[in-house]
């Protein structure tokens, strides 16, 4: 067996202090420690350390999971993805600033979780309504806001990220001068 390996934001890596044949270490330890600890990365935060308060959400091949309960023994050829990554791509920096723009958060502790945790959904569900946003929210709780700013921002990334994939209106172009057959242009 080989040591364990997985992809963290887009580089290849070995767990650390990894043998040939064994996990590193303890294989209960959680991806949460994992991160903090071995790679510095902050975003990931404690909060529950029982998996309900989404303070620590990462995503795992492209889905929001709590790094507090992903251990170890379970990362060998997992993606994963934090809210660290500066190029963590166009979902994660419009939703970023959608709640930054609605003055989602007040203390910011909750804020890499809920970025995430709305990228994902957008990635899999771009109309998403109210209320599948509030389900994919469920996770996630912040201990300063009423949660209202916090949809705001929300509804505001998906308008965003709508309006990002539709493709850009040709300009200059009047109804005389739309495109079509070559005969109808006399």
């Amino acid at each position: 067996m080989s040591a364990p390996r997985f992809r963290l934001n887009g580089q290849d890596g070995i767990l650390p202090g990894a043998l040939p044949g064994a996990l590193p270490g303890d294989p209960a330890r959680s991806l949460l420690d994992i991160l903090r600890e071995d790679h510095g990365l902050m975003a990931a935060k404690p909060g529950c350390r029982i998996g309900r308060c989404g303070a620590c959400t990462v995503l795992m091949d492209g889905r929001p999971v709590n790094a507090c309960l992903v251990m170890a023994y379970r990362l060998d050829g997992a993606e994963i993805l934090t809210a660290d990554h500066a190029e963590a791509g166009e979902a994660v920096a419009i939703v970023r600033a959608a709640l930054i723009d609605e003055n989602a958060f007040q203390c910011g502790y909750c804020a890499p979780g809920f970025v995430l945790a709305l990228a994902a959904l957008f990635d899999r569900a771009p109309e998403a309504d109210e209320a599948e946003i509030r389900a994919a929210l469920a996770g996630n709780l912040c201990r300063c806001t009423g949660y209202a700013s916090i949809l705001r921002g929300a509804l505001t990334a998906r308008d965003r990220l709508r309006a990002a994939r539709e493709p850009a209106p040709l300009e200059g172009l009047g109804a005389q001068d739309s495109p079509g057959p070559a005969c109808s242009r006399r």
